[in-house]
């Protein structure tokens, strides 16, 4: 861009997406890409361990979300400070095995903060979460007012029937920006076909090759690798349900 005299600018060259979080509209008048954002280096997924309850199927449905976009996913586990560290950990000790990152946040204590800077640093992430895991609080301990800001523009888009979801960039003193995603779980699981959900589960994506059939289910299947994997421990059981609950229906 060249910016004018007067204040305005002027774009001159248009450089190559490396990434994008896309959002497919589903209604059957035709298929209209929205990009939500363009260049993500991450999305950052924030739960908290306890108040409310840590929900793990809506987890597993932005990491698929990621999987299938090409985009790096990091885990922050707030509110450390309810449940203790050993719990803490417990609780998403699935997701570091299958390349997943954790940081393990409380505001109230300190804990993480750091590494969540570190995280952030240089980089465009887009935040997602459920409400009440105290993002806003964990952003504002980042740099001051940075949560306030972020939230007031999310409440703001989300107001009337008819209203456009803004999304909006906000630039880390520390370098790279951050930007709410409160509709990513709008983006669903519509525009994916149920049999290639399995290549969007890390630990089942890497068993598919050995099942006996081509379009093997892993449900009920001879020879299904995965369910071989899953009875030998390998598979964890909740991340097994998760995948049903994403190819076959049901709730987070």
């Amino acid at each position: 861009i060249r910016p004018l005299s007067d204040g305005t600018g002027v774009i001159e060259v248009i450089e190559p997406r490396h990434s994008e979080l896309v959002r497919m509209d589903p209604r059957p008048r035709g298929e209209y890409r929205q990009i939500l954002l363009a260049n993500i280096d991450q999305i950052v997924a924030v739960f908290a361990c306890a108040s409310p309850e840590p929900r793990l199927r809506m987890l597993d449905r932005f990491l698929v979300i990621a999987e299938k976009q090409g985009i790096p996913a990091v885990i922050i586990a707030n509110k450390v400070d309810l449940v203790g560290m050993e719990r803490a950990r417990e609780l998403f000790s699935l997701y570091p095995p299958l390349g997943y990152p954790v940081i393990y946040t409380s505001v109230r204590q300190g804990i993480g903060l750091d590494e969540v800077r570190e995280c952030l640093r240089g980089k465009i992430s887009g935040l997602a979460g459920p409400s009440g895991v105290g993002k806003s609080s964990l952003l504002n301990a980042i740099q001051p007012n940075l949560g306030l800001a972020v939230r007031e523009v999310s409440e703001a888009s989300g107001k009337g029937r008819h209203t456009t979801v803004v999304r909006q960039l906000f630039r880390l003193e520390m370098g790279g920006y951050v930007a709410d995603l409160p509709g990513l779980r709008a983006l669903a699981l519509w525009d994916t076909q149920p049999e290639e959900l399995d290549g969007y589960f890390p630990e089942l994506r890497e068993r598919v090759a050995q099942c006996q059939f081509s379009d093997c289910t892993h449900t009920t299947e001879p020879g299904c690798a995965v369910l071989a994997a899953l009875e030998r421990g390998e598979i964890h059981p909740a991340r097994y349900e998760s995948y049903l609950r994403m190819r076959f229906g049901g709730e987070e």
